[in-house]
Formats: C-alpha cells, sequence, structure tokens
C-alpha cells in the first residue's frame, strides 16, 4: 500500500481516457479500500444497529388506471446494466447475448418488451445499456436490429467507467502483457449514477423531461418496466424505491434492507457485509424476511442533487461504500496474479438518499440467469414468451429444482448436451443428472427425477423418465 501505487492509477486511468469524475472516485475508493485492509472491518454491518425491514407496501394491492400508468411512465428511461461477460458460465461476449428462449437472447427480449409498452401506453420509454468496454460493440449490434428503438437525442448505450486492476499484495496496478485488457475491470454497478453524470446522460433526460430511471441487471427476465410501479412512485412521491421479494431458505444468503437504528434510513446489507458473530440472524429468513432484487427506481432529480453535493465538496460519486472482489487478473487461470477489484453496489444508494422506500413485488419479477441449472429451467416448457415478450410460467406449482453436473456447468457443454432442446419439465418437481449425459428430443420428466451415469450416456428420443434411472454404455 503506497502513494507510488495510487499514483500509477490514477495516470493510467488519465491516460486511458477516464473522466475526472471516475479518476476522483476511484482515489475516494482507493483511501477505503487501504483502511479495510489496514483494520480488517471490510465494511460491516452489526445485527445490533439495525432492525427488521418490515410493513413494506405491496405492488399486488395497487390498482392504478390505464392512465395514471401511461402518465407515470412518460416520465421513466430504463436503463440495463449489461457489463457482465458470464465468464462464470464459459461464456466469451455479453452475457445479454446469450439465447435464452425460442431463439431470443436476453437483449432481444428486453427490446421486445420495450416495443410493446411504448406501444401499449403511448410514450417514448428510453432503452440504454450501461456497457462496459467488453459489451458495448456485440450489444449494440443486437439491439439495432430494431430500428425504431433508439430515440432523438439520446443513445443505446452509455460506458460505465474502467478502472486498474490492483495487485493484491502491494495495490499498485497489476501488469499482463499477455492480454493488456485483463489490466482493466468495470468498478461494479455503483458506478452507474457518476457515469451517467460523466456522459452527460444526466443532463440530457432532465432536459427532456424524464423524472425516474428504472434500473436492473439485463439478465433479470422479471424485471420488465412495470407502469404500475412507476406510476405508485409518482402518486406518492417518493425519491428512491427498491423492490424487494419474500425470501426463502435458497435466498438466505442473498442481501437484504434493514432499518438503521440511529436515524430510520434503509440500509443495504450484504452477506459481505456480516460479521461473523451475526451470521445465524443473517440468514434467518424468518426475522428478514425479503431480499434485495436489484431493481431500482430514482428519482433523477435526487440523484443530480447528490452527485452535484458532491462536486461542491471537490469529490465524485454519491459515497458508496466499497466491495472488495479478490479475484486473478485472468478469471480464467487460477494460477495468474492474485489482484483486487474495487468494487461497489448501486443498492447501496439505498442510505444515500432520504425518503428511500422499498416495494414488495412478486417473485415473478425475479427471474434471474446466473447459472445453467436456471437457463434450462426457462428453456423448458415450463416458460414461454406472451403477447409483450414478458416471461410467464404455465405451470400453477413451483418450479421444479434443477441440478446438472459439472459437463453442464458452462455454456458450451450444456448446449452439447441439450443440443435438440430442453426435456419437458411441466410435470416434474425435481431433476438431477449425476454424470455426462446427452438428452435426446422430446423427452419428458415426471416428478422426482435422476438421471445416472458413469460413462457418457445418452437419453434416448421421446424417454418418459420418473424415478432413478441409471444409463449404461456411451452414448
Amino acid at each position: 500500500m503506497s502513494a507510488a501505487g495510487l499514483a500509477e492509477a490514477r495516470r493510467r486511468m488519465v491516460q486511458h481516457g477516464e473522466s475526472e469524475e471516475a479518476v476522483l472516485a476511484f482515489e475516494r475508493s482507493y483511501a477505503e479500500l487501504e483502511d479495510v485492509i489496514a483494520t480488517g472491518s471490510g465494511g460491516t454491518i452489526p445485527e445490533s444497529t439495525i432492525d427488521p425491514l418490515v410493513d413494506v407496501p405491496s405492488l399486488e394491492d395497487y390498482a392504478p388506471t390505464d392512465a395514471a400508468m401511461a402518465a407515470a411512465l412518460r416520465q421513466v428511461a430504463m436503463v440495463k446494466l449489461n457489463g457482465g461477460l458470464g465468464t462464470s458460465m464459459g461464456i466469451t461476449g455479453p452475457k445479454s447475448a446469450l439465447v435464452v428462449k425460442d431463439e431470443l437472447s436476453f437483449l432481444d427480449i428486453i427490446a421486445r418488451q420495450t416495443l410493446a409498452l411504448r406501444t401499449e401506453y403511448g410514450v417514448e420509454l428510453p432503452l440504454i445499456l450501461m456497457n462496459s468496454f467488453r459489451t458495448r460493440e456485440e450489444s449494440l449490434a443486437i439491439l439495432r436490429r430494431y430500428p425504431d428503438l433508439e430515440l432523438d437525442g439520446l443513445p443505446l448505450d452509455f460506458l460505465q467507467s474502467a478502472e486498474p486492476k490492483l495487485r493484491a499484495d502491494d495495490l499498485s496496478p497489476v501488469d499482463w502483457p499477455a492480454d493488456p485488457e485483463l489490466e482493466w475491470c468495470p468498478p461494479g454497478h455503483g458506478d452507474v449514477y457518476l457515469s451517467l453524470a460523466a456522459t452527460g446522460l444526466l443532463k440530457a433526460l432532465l432536459d427532456k423531461g424524464f423524472r425516474y430511471v428504472f434500473l436492473s441487471n439485463a439478465d433479470n427476465l422479471g424485471a420488465t418496466c412495470d407502469p404500475r410501479i412507476a406510476a405508485w412512485l409518482v402518486e406518492n412521491d417518493v425519491p428512491y424505491v427498491a423492490e424487494v421479494c419474500d425470501r426463502t431458505v435458497n435466498d438466505r444468503k442473498g442481501g437484504h434492507l434493514a432499518v438503521r437504528k440511529s436515524d430510520g434510513q434503509l440500509v443495504l446489507r450484504d452477506s459481505a457485509m456480516v460479521e461473523k458473530q451475526d451470521e445465524e440472524q443473517f440468514q434467518d429468513y424468518t426475522r428478514h424476511t425479503t431480499f434485495h432484487a436489484n431493481s431500482l427506481w430514482v428519482d433523477l432529480h435526487a440523484l443530480d442533487a447528490l452527485l452535484t453535493q458532491s462536486r461542491e465538496r471537490g469529490e465524485a460519486g454519491i459515497g458508496l461504500p466499497v466491495i472488495v472482489n479478490r479475484k486473478t487478473v485472468d478469471p480464467s487461470d487460477s494460477s495468474s496474479t492474485k489482484v483486487i477489484q474495487i468494487e461497489t453496489a448501486m443498492g447501496g444508494a439505498v442510505a444515500r438518499i432520504d425518503g428511500a422506500r422499498a416495494i414488495h413485488v412478486p417473485r415473478t419479477r425475479f427471474r434471474p440467469v446466473k447459472t445453467t441449472n436456471e437457463l434450462l429451467l426457462v428453456r423448458s416448457d415450463i416458460f414461454e414468451l406472451d403477447d409483450q415478450s414478458n416471461i410467464v410460467s404455465v405451470i400453477t406449482h413451483a418450479d421444479p429444482f434443477v441440478d446438472l453436473d459439472k459437463p453442464y456447468k458452462l455454456v458450451p457443454g450444456f448446449e452439447q448436451r441439450f443440443a435438440k432442446g430442453a426435456p419437458s419439465l411441466r410435470q416434474a418437481t425435481s431433476l438431477r443428472v449425476e454424470g455426462d449425459v446427452t438428452f435426446g428430443a422430446d423427452v419428458v420428466c415426471i416428478g422426482d427425477v435422476t438421471v445416472r451415469a458413469s460413462a457418457p450416456a445418452t437419453v434416448p428420443d421421446g424417454r418418459r423418465l420418473t424415478g432413478v434411472t441409471t444409463l449404461e454404455g456411451a452414448g
């Protein structure tokens, strides 16, 4: 840890073309990182300092008129976080370019949803991607298949900032001559606020009369720009709202909102912010009953005021706490140099905006695809795309549990083994695959299904699977 490391990082960012605001924000985060490492604190939120979030208003109890929804939606712009490459799923390009349903990618579905909302409510509804330098070109190529998508005076995307990855041993910028692009990383999705301002997009949206921005992940197929939430925001004059869903045993390690005892302000507590002695209470989903869905609605005027106050103090950003992300410089090579990526989460803004609130939304608004298990569910016959390209379930019971073995964990291996399509899961309660199994066409799973193979094998076309099936021989 040294002034020399920070000075070199600043030099590289300036040379890279990063804005002065991005450099100032990095300097602040660097100082916080040094403090975290020196104290070993990690920016925790002790259980003793918070109360559980209760009495959250429910979207399902709110029924605005069509006129109110249209009027509110006219004030909304939509930003999709699109900086991820999906390396954990073995994807080399933008994760949002992955085909997820009916030969359509995430971005195809988002574009079609946007155009459908514009037609139904007679609104502009801008769709704007926050891209990283690694996702921009391919993502824009997909959106440009829809020539009516871009609006006059507004771009289809903006670039989030980039910052140097830091060596874990001395916090100096890492060098990686084998692929210099790997020396850089985006600073987490909390950068969205600063990048909106630094690129001039925040001012452009305000000048065009937009009041709110809806922020969500591009890989969350349930995160549509719901006009009911827009109407609720306008009617209640709320400057910031975070969507929360019911927490179950499967969500017990996910971040949640809580109420800070000292001032009643909402705060976001992720797993990295939990003290060891508080782990049991953090994971108690009967105590903290909802989880943070990472879909937010933010008043642009409130955001502009926060950023202006920061600039007047000679700072940048809105003071989000840092997240210390430890990786290797080449994510695909565990033996490469160990690095730290300094990140922030956009949900941390809930503690920075007075009057921030939460709204309870149905689980249908949280449909992320983070693993090939979830990809198989979405591609199966459990889900369909409706006339507005919203993904809807055709079953009335809970989604089946899916657990695919190691050969399926990365998308190329998954695609190879499901080349003839996903099996029918409408009648299934679970599907476990143990071993290397290729599925034929029109396979049907019923009840609890386990497929085992000690050597590569194939499930024949049209096979009905129930209970435990052990396959023998090469497929």
